[in-house]
């Protein structure tokens, strides 16, 4: 799970070659290169600038974007997911190759060339949301959706039902082609996103599951579930794999909550930085910062509330220093029009802690907020979602996802202003319906998108600010594991 760095002498001259066209910027974009051609010679503002100023609204599949942004490639919803049912989700990257979750199964996409991706397999098995990692030729599969049985052949069935089952399934993707169902380990409330820690004895990894939403009808989901569970997989023998520990980590209860701002049951989601034994934990109406040196018993640091613009504290993105913590607000759950002005700058948007102290003393301070700049229609479902670093030494640079607001690359260098400095957005779905880019990431050089209902994306980020990272790679990337760039 580490960075890899070219080192031939080839790769070396080209990109002494292309650094010193930095400082002439019309040679960065070579008119001879049509995909560039349109940003030679460009400033920063012009870059940051919309591509086609347009007039008026942008029809259905319209495409609006800024100067520096371009889509590569795009493939359809296909085979057993070519239907509306077949909602995308999150994306796991190894070995030049993206698998994307969606809430009937998944599907693995050799990315090695990322203007023109390949379809190498496709996995049904019903089980929302089907959040994905991966380590090594094991795959896991978030479900949190009560079904009949912990099989992929399943139906779904009331979690009133002892019986029903939520939680984590583990496929075998040594052969892409034929992925293999391994096991599953049933946990609590089931499983809405898992976050894969590294044990630090590379024989064993560990999945912190996040699940909330508990009923006292529900056997297996009992109120006040104020707690994860971590789950131990062997990695020579992910059969074995369990849940070990279902640590509490609100034992005073959490936020309790008032109208418009959710109360505490759980976390949504946990990012976790192993080099430094931090996470981050979004925890509905916590953020919270742990120590996970014994990533069996996470310790909390600092705890944050926001009871005047967060509603849902969704997910978090540490920048790579890990001085700072992104956490955005899911505002209306994503299914809400929230990019207007009677939403506002603040609700429905990231907020921007520093960590500031040393050891148990670190606190997360809050910086800023950060939101779309643009305004979207009162039929798109738009709010802060997922997204990751972009790696550039020196610079703290992120790309979300914004549902029908598209996607945004944004500058939080200085936590107090930051700003976007590039976007992708289609027009609004036709008829109504809700959709848009649920996760955008940043992988070997370009953007990946995951559309809801339009299907995968790949998005070139042509900007000179941004062009070192062209030469970071990843053998393998989860973005809520968050890995440690060098960037040249």
């Amino acid at each position: 799970m580490t960075t890899r760095r070219r080192s031939s002498l080839a790769v070396v001259g080209a990109l002494a070659l292309a650094l010193s066209t930095l400082t002439a910027p019309q040679a960065f974009g070579q008119p001879d290169n049509p995909d560039n051609a349109d940003i030679a010679g460009l400033s920063e503002a012009q870059l940051e600038a919309p591509a086609e100023p347009g007039g008026g609204p942008l029809a259905p599949d319209e495409i609006s974007r800024s100067r520096n942004m371009k889509r590569v490639a795009h493939l359809d919803k296909s085979g057993p997911f070519a239907n509306g049912d077949s909602v995308y989700s999150d994306i796991a990257f190894t070995d030049n190759h993206a698998i994307v979750g969606n809430y009937l199964g998944f599907t693995i996409y050799n990315v090695r060339n990322p203007r023109s991706p390949k379809i190498v397999s496709q996995v049904l098995c019903p089980g929302a949301q089907n959040d994905v990692t991966v380590s090594g030729d094991l795959l896991f599969l978030s479900t949190d959706s009560s079904r009949s049985n912990n099989t992929c052949n399943n139906v779904a069935q009331s979690a009133t039902i002892k019986d029903s089952w939520e939680g984590i399934k583990i496929f075998d993707i040594s052969d892409k082609r034929a992925p293999k169902y391994v096991a599953a380990v049933e946990t609590d409330c089931g499983s809405h996103t898992h976050t894969l820690v590294p044990g630090k004895n590379k024989k064993d990894v560990y999945l912190y599951v996040s699940s909330y939403s508990p009923n006292a009808t529900f056997p297996d989901c009992q109120p006040p579930h104020d707690k994860i569970s971590i789950v131990k997989v062997p990695v020579r023998n992910p059969a074995a794999a369990s849940v070990i520990k279902a640590p509490v980590l609100f034992p005073d209860g959490g936020d309790p909550g008032a109208p418009g701002r959710s109360a505490t049951s759980g976390c949504h989601d946990i990012t976790v930085y192993p080099k430094l034994d931090l996470a981050a934990g979004a925890c509905m109406g916590d953020g919270v910062l742990f120590d996970i040196s014994n990533p069996e018993a996470p310790r909390e640091l600092s705890r944050q509330a926001d009871d005047v613009n967060f509603a849902f504290w969704h997910s978090a993105t540490f920048n790579n220093d890990g001085t700072k913590v992104v956490f955005t607000d899911e505002l209306g759950g994503g299914g809400a029009a929230t990019c207007n002005a009677e939403i506002g700058p603040n609700r429905g948007a990231n907020g921007i802690y520093d960590i500031v102290g040393r050891g148990d003393k670190r606190k997360l301070v809050f910086r800023s907020y950060y939101k779309i700049p643009r305004f979207q229609t009162s039929t798109e479902n738009c709010v802060a979602h997922n997204g990751s670093l972009i790696p550039i030494k020196g610079k703290d640079i992120m790309v979300q996802s914004w549902y029908q607001g598209g996607v945004s690359v944004w500058d939080f260098t200085n936590s107090a202003k930051p700003k976007e400095i590039g976007f992708f957005e289609y027009g609004p779905m036709a008829n109504g319906a809700s959709g848009g880019t649920w996760s955008s990431y940043y992988y070997n050089g370009y953007i990946y998108s995951s559309e809801i209902q339009r299907g995968f994306d790949v998005i070139d980020f042509r900007d000179p600010r941004a062009f070192p990272a062209k030469f970071v790679r990843f053998d393998e990337l989860n973005v809520q594991t968050q890995q440690h760039y060098r960037s040249w």
